[in-house]
């Protein structure tokens, strides 16, 4: 081959590897700029203002709290609004009357120790009452008494009384003293005996009780049994009678041991509950034979009825204060309390009707209804 075409071939294998050369470095040029530009262009984010530059301890997302068990969990329920002037816990004084139903459970006194076989007690005749709720611990104080002291000189000298009784002995006290008022008989309306709620001791030796001597036990150990001595020489300002040691009062067994242990007499009690809505903080504490919560909540005087907050699956009672609303005690730790309801006898059943006439009656009560 001659030696000038081979130079010639060499020279055009020499520019084409140039210029590959330099379309690659024009390619790596291109390549850089761009990247330049990115970077370039890149802001840096600050930190935002309302980040938190704490230690964030982590958290389990399936751990759950466990509920209280001894959470109480509260409900309401409707009330007579009228219901505040009855109940174990209402205020009858000089200044707070009594309005009677003419429908209290009374019983017997001397009837329900002949039926119970007691014999440790007695009252004046068969027609000194009480209310049955107050009759067993009466009765269980003095038979305590009397397994003590060997003493069954006492009698039930004043018990339940009527408005017109009340008003007897009202007068015959002002015809005794001359005074325009009575300074140891309450005036018609605002007796505590009116209730049924209270009750007056006397022995059959001198008919002088003044709680000493064996009887003091009882002055002494009432509140045990739900009862309070109702007037003290030490709280005679305050309930405007004077000292009387044979009347007492049922109030309940943790709201007579809470009064004893405080030194209160039942105006100051209701004065206290009043200061521990159910909004609030609860009047707590604990007894001999549990351990209990108190709180007050205002009557609705605006309408027939209350809704009232109570404890759902816990032993409570609700009691009108006779004033301006209702104490609702509970029973902490305690299953509410379940009546048997009596069984009905065939005769007691009601008389099966067609289903016309019951078709006849839903219509007759559906346009009543309508009308009222």
């Amino acid at each position: 081959m001659p030696k000038k075409r081979i130079s010639k071939e060499k020279s055009i294998k020499h520019a084409k590897t140039t210029t590959e050369i330099i379309i690659s470095l024009v390619l790596l040029g291109t390549c850089g700029f761009f990247a330049k530009s990115a970077f370039t262009d890149v802001t840096k984010v600050e930190q935002s203002a309302f980040y938190d530059n704490k230690d964030i301890a982590s958290t389990d997302s399936t751990a759950t709290t466990a509920p209280d068990p001894n959470q109480i969990i509260f409900e309401s329920r409707s009330f007579d609004t009228k219901a505040k002037f009855y109940g174990d816990l209402i205020l009858i004084n000089k200044d707070h009357e009594y309005f009677s139903t003419g429908k209290e459970d009374l019983v017997s006194i001397i009837e329900m120790n002949q039926e119970n076989e007691r014999t440790c007690f007695t009252a004046v005749d068969s027609t000194y009452t009480i209310l049955r709720q107050v009759y067993e611990p009466m009765a269980r104080m003095i038979q305590d008494f009397y397994d003590q002291t060997g003493n069954d000189t006492l009698i039930i000298y004043g018990s339940y009384r009527s408005s017109e009784f009340q008003q007897q002995l009202y007068e015959q006290d002002l015809e005794t003293t001359g005074e325009d008022e009575s300074q140891s008989v309450a005036p018609p309306g605002f007796s505590e005996h009116e209730s049924g709620l209270a009750f007056d001791f006397s022995e059959t030796v001198n008919y002088d009780y003044d709680g000493t001597g064996d009887f003091k036990w009882l002055n002494e150990n009432c509140y045990k049994y739900g009862f309070i001595v109702r007037y003290t020489k030490e709280k005679e300002k305050i309930t405007k009678f004077k000292d009387e040691p044979w009347h007492f009062r049922y109030v309940g067994l943790p709201h007579a041991y809470y009064m004893h242990t405080h030194d209160l007499c039942l105006e100051e009690y209701i004065d206290l509950v009043r200061q521990h809505p159910y909004d609030g903080e609860h009047l707590e504490f604990s007894g001999e034979t549990g351990d209990y919560e108190v709180y007050f909540y205002p009557s609705n005087d605006g309408a027939e009825s209350t809704s009232v907050p109570v404890p759902n699956g816990v032993r409570y009672e609700v009691s009108g204060n006779n004033a301006d609303g209702f104490i609702v005690t509970v029973y902490k730790g305690q299953k509410p309390i379940v009546e048997e309801v009596p069984t009905k006898t065939f005769e007691e059943a009601p008389e099966l009707t067609s289903s016309s006439e019951e078709e006849e009656n839903s219509d007759s009560e559906e346009a009543s209804e309508e009308n009222e």
